[in-house]
């Protein structure tokens, strides 16, 4: 990784609940309002813009684990928004804090954990995958 990553450094992500990332199974929609998965989602993609201006030309962060917790709910056209902050730093893991709110409510909260390693070594994972 590149100089310059630090614990405390920041990223936030805005979003406006659609209809798409509402709680659904097998395309059947189970509430009309923001879904964990959805959530996951927007808090992984929290803690990548946190790598993203680190990462070196043979490097790509790996997701390692998510820890969350969805505590409450944000509707259609709803804006949210999506905190992460590094917690810790090692060579080759980024460990984020995640904090979700809906205006002034936290609605989700947990952690993003993300590899960093060579695109190589993640490519021979794949395909060793593939056997």
């Amino acid at each position: 990784m590149k100089q310059g990553i630090s614990v405390g450094q920041s990223a936030v992500v805005h979003v406006e609940v659609t209809p798409d990332m509402y709680a659904q199974f097998e395309g059947k929609v189970i509430h009309q309002a923001y879904s964990t998965v959805s959530m996951v989602y927007h808090m992984e993609w929290a803690a990548r813009q946190l790598i993203l201006p680190y990462l070196e030309d043979d490097e790509e962060g790996i997701g390692g684990g998510v820890e969350v917790k969805h505590m409450g709910p944000a509707c259609n056209g709803q804006s949210i928004e999506i905190h992460a902050v590094i917690l810790s730093l090692t060579h080759k893991s980024v460990i984020s804090s995640v904090d979700v709110k809906r205006g002034k409510e936290l609605i989700g909260t947990g952690k993003v954990i993300q590899f960093i390693l060579p695109k190589n070594v993640i490519a021979k994972k794949l395909e060793n995958a593939k056997m």
